[in-house]
């Protein structure tokens, strides 16, 4: 995100609390003078000059979240308050990053943007997924008392480099399990499926929706289309490393969504977005960068 708008002359300031990310991810950026990195929690209030406001702040993966509950569900709906009162202040857009998580374990396949959604209100992966959606809420009351500009983004299963080895996430647990020839970690019978976006793809979708005109506020489901079942990515995954993993199955998690897959007709509409990078290329691109660790 930050290199894509400086590549496009624009100044950038990045706040980050570093909770899952990390400084050595911008270190190309730190000598730029259109780049300012700030450490910031979005859970206090952030004064700074600005034209648009893109609020990415929350930890993705259920490892993370789950390691904090309130923590994470402060980082939603504190850390959304504080960017809508910033753009109120400022009278500029603000794009919120929320999620496919909001759909719950879905009841309608695949998943457009009118579906309500399946969530559990009181389960593990609450915090995350109500925090989301409470985010929601607020933007759109926002909107509607204050007439702030909003954007919102449903983000469906997202990887590529950059991302931490102990992300939690299931490309990168199978990825680094693969290159260390341990067992890949299948729950359940490995037939709950998920639809995977190259990072690329999805800032490209971001930054489409946040220049958008101020009648597009979304929500807008960013992600791929093309499904895949855990069977389907492990077996990609040790094909391409050339691993000796075996798989191993262990019970599902509380609440874990069975299918996950976006409808992007509003995204292809509005945006005149789709996802071009498919997962055989991306993967490749993705087991590259996590060499380095293995």
């Amino acid at each position: 995100m930050c290199r894509n708008l400086l590549d496009a002359g624009h100044d950038v300031i990045c706040a980050d609390n570093f909770y899952t990310g990390r400084r050595a991810n911008l270190a190309d950026l730190q000598g730029n003078p259109a780049f300012e990195l700030i450490r910031h929690d979005v859970v206090n209030p952030l004064y700074v000059e600005v034209d648009l406001i893109i609020n990415l702040a929350c930890p993705a993966s259920p490892v993370h979240y789950q390691s904090n509950p309130v923590r994470t569900l402060k980082t939603s709906v504190f850390g959304a308050l504080n960017m809508l009162g910033l753009a109120k202040r400022l009278r500029v857009p603000v794009l919120q990053a929320s999620t496919s998580e909001v759909y719950g374990d879905p009841t309608i396949h695949p998943q457009p943007e009118d579906y309500r959604g399946s969530v559990n209100p009181i389960g593990i992966r609450s915090c995350y997924d109500e925090g989301k959606r409470c985010a929601e809420t607020l933007f759109f009351d926002y909107h509607r008392e204050h007439g702030v500009d909003i954007k919102v983004a449903r983000i469906f299963n997202t990887y590529g480099p950059n991302m931490r080895p102990d992300d939690g996430r299931v490309v990168s647990n199978f990825i680094t399990q693969a290159l260390r020839s341990e067992d890949i970690t299948i729950y359940g019978q490995g037939l709950q499926t998920r639809s995977f976006c190259y990072v690329s793809d999805l800032v490209d979708g971001l930054l489409r929706l946040a220049f958008s005109a101020p009648e597009v506020t979304g929500p807008v489901n960013l992600g791929n289309p093309y499904e895949f079942t855990m069977l389907q990515l492990a077996e990609q995954v040790i094909a391409k490393t050339g691993s000796s993993s075996k798989l191993t199955f262990l019970p599902m998690p509380s609440d874990d969504p069975q299918q996950r897959r976006p409808v992007i007709d509003r995204a292809r509409t509005l945006l005149g977005w789709a996802p071009k990078v498919p997962l055989d290329a991306g993967l490749d691109r993705t087991i590259a960068y996590f060499r380095q660790f293995a």
